[in-house]
């Protein structure tokens, strides 16, 4: 049903050949460790708290863990991790199937979504129910409480694929990948609407009520369309991201487009496209990942999983043309050699460099790769740190990374590791 999952049988299937290994000879890699594997497939990103605990989701599996998990992994005392499942999501409307990223606030509660569960009535062959945006708090015994802070109804949004955002003031940001729309499907969807931009503000009583900021509409003006990564704000409070198709017509749906919101006076929020994809014959396509800005707070960058040069994705750069509008530079083409097909955003170390992760490659491995990509006088340099799918390690990670204190870079895979549903790795420079 969705772009993600259409993209996911591509490369599935090349899964369940055997994976081969491409030699990448003098590439110097950094240490990788496997600190934890799943039963049930981890696809978002990690987030660490003050002490240096790491959590994240997975979106279903095996056995008693069929709808996700929300899970801590601890550090021990001379090496190692211990893993603890913090909630198990299931019927009822309890949210089901997370796939984002988690934030922490300033006293250790958790946020995030699922895609599908809670009280809407959305129904499709992945699920039932539209999604939810939940919290868990830290008992004084150990354990966690969920509560679910809004399920989302179809008309206001369905089925949030990104994780949400805090501003100054404690209200959520995010996105749903569809929903928002009067009635007609989106796309190959089937849901009605292309996908909103909400927020969701805290009330007395604990009550959060939910405002759509945006609905996409690429009928109207060549919009973007399901959106699937999260936001970022810049310093003057507006909101930047991703959509994975709509724009203009030289894919079959759209290539996607970044896009910008702005709030204007009386609470409405202004949206400008940056940038649409697929402008020419080199140009990346699809963007799933979220942005970033460099730490001037003026450049964005991002990945494509398809389009440039090879066709096999790319890393851009979007800036501020001269006079009006956005301009958009292919930092580099990914392929056929290296890494290919980078789902996830980027993160910038203190130096300036851009790290990431494909869920295929060197070549014509299905496994996947660590990149860095250095700026040089002449452009930027890429280096495969890591390849995937040597022995129990991990294999095609769709997620982002983090880095941690001294470093070292940590990130999920959603195959691979001791039962093959996934792991939680570490590269350690």
């Amino acid at each position: 049903m969705w772009c993600r999952r259409i993209f996911v049988t591509r490369t599935a299937t090349l899964t369940l050949l055997a994976v081969t290994l491409f030699a990448t000879g003098a590439l110097a890699a950094p240490h990788e460790t496997v600190l934890h594997s799943f039963v049930s497939e981890p696809w978002g990103s990690l987030v660490f708290d003050r002490s240096g605990n790491l959590y994240g989701t997975t979106a279903g599996g095996q056995g008693t863990f069929p709808f996700g998990t929300v899970f801590e992994l601890t550090p021990k005392a001379g090496g190692g991790w211990t893993q603890k499942v913090l909630h198990i999501f299931g019927e009822g409307e309890d949210g089901q199937k997370p796939f984002s990223n988690l934030i922490l606030d300033a006293v250790g509660n958790l946020y995030g979504t699922t895609s599908y569960g809670g009280s809407g009535e959305c129904l499709d062959s992945n699920g039932k129910g539209c999604g939810v945006v939940f919290e868990l708090s830290p008992e004084g015994d150990g354990n966690w409480t969920e509560k679910i802070l809004y399920s989302f109804q179809g008309n206001d949004g369905s089925h949030p694929y990104s994780g949400v955002i805090f501003d100054a003031v404690g209200n959520l940001y995010g996105t749903t990948s569809t929903g928002g729309g009067d009635g007609q499907g989106c796309h190959f969807t089937g849901d009605a609407g292309c996908g909103t931009v909400f927020k969701l503000s805290p009330q007395a009583g604990g009550v959060w009520t939910e405002k759509v900021l945006h609905t996409f509409e690429p009928n109207n003006g060549n919009d973007g369309s399901i959106p699937e990564a999260a936001l970022i704000f810049d310093r003057s409070g507006n909101l930047y991201g991703t959509t994975s198709s709509g724009g203009i017509a030289s894919c079959t749906f759209g290539c996607g487009t970044a896009f910008k919101l702005s709030p204007q006076a009386g609470g409405v929020w202004k949206e400008t496209i940056l940038y649409r994809f697929g402008q020419n014959a080199t140009d990346g396509v699809l963007p799933y990942g979220n942005l970033i800005l460099d730490k001037e707070g003026k450049h964005l960058y991002g990945t494509t999983p398809d389009g440039g040069a090879n066709n096999l994705g790319t890393l851009f750069e979007l800036m501020p043309a001269t006079g009006e509008g956005w301009a958009e530079k292919v930092l580099y083409n990914f392929g056929p050699t290296d890494g290919s097909y980078p789902f996830a955003g980027v993160v910038f170390d203190p130096a300036g460099n851009l790290f990431g992760t494909t869920v295929q490659g060197p070549g014509t491995s299905t496994s996947g790769t660590v990149f860095e990509l250095s700026p040089t006088a002449t452009g930027w340099k890429e280096t495969v740190l890591h390849s995937f799918g040597q022995g129990t390690d991990g294999a095609q990670p769709y997620a982002g990374l983090v880095l941690d204190g001294s470093g070292s870079l940590l990130g999920t895979t959603i195959i691979g590791g001791a039962d093959n549903l996934g792991t939680v790795f570490k590269l350690t420079p």
